[in-house]
């Protein structure tokens, strides 16, 4: 069984040079699994499991990480020409930046934290277009169909002008994946230009607004066939990267906690380590305290029970005094 794989592996995989491109896939895949496990851990408040890096109460994001990475295998790249072996560490170093930036696609599309909101599944969306592309590249799939080195006829220019033209349109119709999928392989977003546009897609607004009958139509096939996969495709997208927390909805004590316990107590720190220490302001905290001491409430002395013994004395002397007083 493993000499069957390993051939397999040498005669698809490193014979044809698309080692580099597989390590990378395995990077891509590995960090992406890697820090959503992560990040649910961190946000379920779990305490084996260690926090966010907050180096002086800042919040580093891992897309930070992932920009380093996709610069070291950049320079990995250009100063050893892409010889082997560099080349397949920096394509394991550039897939492991691929899977920590796009994880976060969402926050820089937005410039907010958006991780757990709805807006965050863009996130997901682009790691997995990211991985089909990688995937589609590896197995032998290539961007319109065209493979580098070929003489460039008037043909392939048109069969690559008519393809971005149905994939554009496939997109302005709200097919996502199709017109991602349909740069890879032609024809894929030919079948999905040509289809219903979704009701709430920009093709929609512009050509169904004025047609009532058509807007029907792709209702009834929204309801019949697309919210099916939709709610197929979130499943999965909870499976693999969790629940977002729903709108109006505060996210949880264990996630707020792994969120900022790390400002609060380095800012703590921080506050300790840069307070001014001027006499001024130690004589005056100095004064306070005595102050706080002489007219505060005065400790209780002695047990419970001597405390119930002066409470009951005083009440005899009560007492005694109101008869007194009306005896005169």
């Amino acid at each position: 069984m493993h000499g069957h794989f390993w051939g397999y592996y040498t005669h698809h995989i490193q014979d044809p040079g698309k080692q580099p491109l597989f390590l990378l896939l395995v990077g891509f895949i590995g960090s992406f699994l890697f820090i959503r496990f992560s990040v649910r851990m961190i946000r379920r408040g779990v305490r084996w499991w260690p926090g966010n890096v907050t180096p002086g109460g800042l919040h580093i994001h891992h897309v930070v990480f992932g920009v380093f990475f996709l610069l070291a295998a950049g320079f990995t790249v250009f100063a050893t020409d892409g010889t082997h072996p560099w080349i397949d560490v920096a394509g394991l170093i550039f897939g492991i930046g691929c899977g920590l930036v796009l994880d976060e696609f969402a926050l820089l599309l937005h410039l907010e934290d958006v991780y757990w909101s709805e807006q965050g599944r863009k996130s997901v969306d682009a790691v997995i277009i990211g991985i089909l592309f990688a995937a589609l590249l590896l197995i032998g799939y290539l961007p319109l169909g065209v493979s580098p080195g070929t003489p460039v006829r008037w043909g392939a220019i048109a069969v690559i002008s008519v393809n971005a033209f149905f994939t554009v349109v496939a997109l302005l119709k709200g097919k996502f994946w199709s017109g991602m999928l349909g740069i890879m392989v032609p024809g894929l977003s030919w079948i999905a230009a040509m289809r219903l546009a979704r009701p709430r897609s920009p093709w929609a607004r512009w050509r169904y607004t004025y047609r009532p009958r058509k807007f029907a139509r792709a209702r009834r096939r929204e309801a019949r066939w697309h919210r099916r996969a939709d709610a197929a495709r979130t499943w999965f997208f909870d499976l693999i990267a969790g629940k977002p927390t729903p709108p109006g909805q505060e996210p949880s004590r264990a996630h707020l906690f792994a969120e900022r316990w790390g400002h609060r107590v380095a800012a703590r720190l921080e506050h300790a380590a840069y307070a001014p220490l001027d006499q001024t302001r130690v004589q005056k905290l100095a004064r306070l305290n005595r102050l706080a001491v002489k007219h505060g409430p005065k400790p209780a002395t002695g047990t419970a029970e001597s405390a119930r013994r002066r409470a009951a004395a005083r009440r005899r002397r009560a007492v005694a005094a109101g008869r007194r007083r009306s005896s005169l």
